[in-house]
């Protein structure tokens, strides 16, 4: 039956150590929740395809065209049918920003969804398209009961249950997509327009196992944070201040720390880091410089900070020197042994470890 199998999907594989769970491979949908999986959802969108296709009359054909897109705007960012047939094409729809705004009427909260490639497409050539100059303006204004109907035949002509071309049905199959997908829930509630995340979250479930399994690495994270890893800060972004190749990030520690890092802009944005934004921070032991002595050092480094020695090593050739700040981090520095040995370092003397931003590695929570 169409869109039962997605409660029936292959379950997730044995949980990674090295890192966090992923929504989207622990979460599966409740039994009664109605909704399609993405490969029927294109299966659907086949069928309007060959369906607007075969239109022998040009007054026809546009009206396919036209409910054709509908199914298309639903389908791609999860609006509610009543939205959809509110649209002004003229001023609703930016193709240059990738953005289409729903709402914005009287008493009603506008909301900016950006447009999928290849919803953008779609819209491009509809606005290019002969057929329907004679529309725009009002591209989307059909009777909700015909867009209906229509939704039910389409759904029926390529063997799913005509209920699940449902809009309501098709507005929450997005949902579960993006999800599946990884896109945080209160994202995919902004983009849907729910007023709470608890109208999103009725769209999934967990399954006791992966409850625990979630559960177990949660406070694993949360007491690697607490017992502070050598070398490893956790704080928020503070700061961003993007130049035209690279950013400087600037976050505030959990143990009350300022520390900067310098990062690619691509970086920046696969991380999706803003302020506001948490991250653990890395610092690469090769990187750190260790100087005895209770003053700061004269430096040029962006990240310095001040501690006791906890231990120092010496080997044949390399060694270390741990430094414990205030709040209990250790900073560990790797260097060669002559220079363990030049700097006289022992348990319980103050010493500063620095860096400079560019030895700090960003990682997403």
């Amino acid at each position: 039956m169409a869109g039962s199998r997605d409660t029936a999907d292959a379950p997730p594989g044995p949980a990674s150590s090295d890192g966090p769970p992923r929504q989207a491979a622990a979460f599966f949908v409740p039994g009664g929740v109605k909704h399609l999986d993405t490969l029927d959802l294109e299966r659907l969108a086949e069928s309007f395809t060959l369906w607007a296709a075969g239109a022998r009359r040009a007054d026809s054909a546009a009206s396919r065209r036209r409910v054709r897109l509908i199914f298309l705007v639903i389908r791609h960012t999860g609006a509610r049918l009543g939205e959809v047939l509110a649209i002004d094409d003229r001023t609703d729809i930016d193709l240059s920003g990738g953005v289409l705004v729903f709402g914005g009427g009287e008493g009603e909260a506008r909301r900016e969804v950006r447009l999928p490639e290849v919803l953008s497409r779609e819209l491009t050539r509809a606005m290019a398209d002969p057929g329907l100059f004679p529309f725009h303006g009002r591209l989307f204004h059909l009777d909700q009961g015909f867009v209906r109907r229509k939704f039910y035949e389409r759904a029926t002509a390529c063997g799913l249950q005509k209920d699940m071309a449902n809009p309501s049905a098709l507005r929450r199959s997005r949902a579960i997509e993006l999800m599946r997908q990884g896109a945080p829930l209160l994202v995919v509630q902004k983009i849907l327009g729910h007023s709470t995340p608890v109208l999103t979250a009725s769209y999934l479930d967990f399954s006791e196992k992966d409850r625990r399994r979630i559960e177990r690495r949660v406070l694993a994270r949360e007491a690697k944070r607490k017992t502070s890893a050598r070398n490893s800060f956790y704080g928020k972004v503070t700061r961003v201040l993007q130049g035209d190749m690279q950013s400087i990030v600037e976050i505030a520690t959990l143990g009350g720390h300022s520390l900067i890092s310098v990062i690619t802009n691509e970086s920046l944005d696969i991380l999706h880091i803003r302020p506001g934004t948490f991250l653990t921070a890395e610092i690469k032991a090769p990187f750190v410089v260790v100087t005895a002595g209770p003053t700061p050092p004269a430096t040029s480094a962006e990240n310095v900070f001040c501690g006791v020695v906890e231990k120092v090593v010496a080997g044949e050739l390399t060694g270390e020197a741990l430094v414990r700040l205030a709040d209990g981090t250790r900073i560990c520095a790797a260097v060669t042994a002559e220079s363990v040995r030049a700097l006289g370092l022992s348990p319980g003397d103050t010493a500063y470890a620095s860096c400079n931003a560019f030895a700090v590695v960003l990682r997403a929570d």
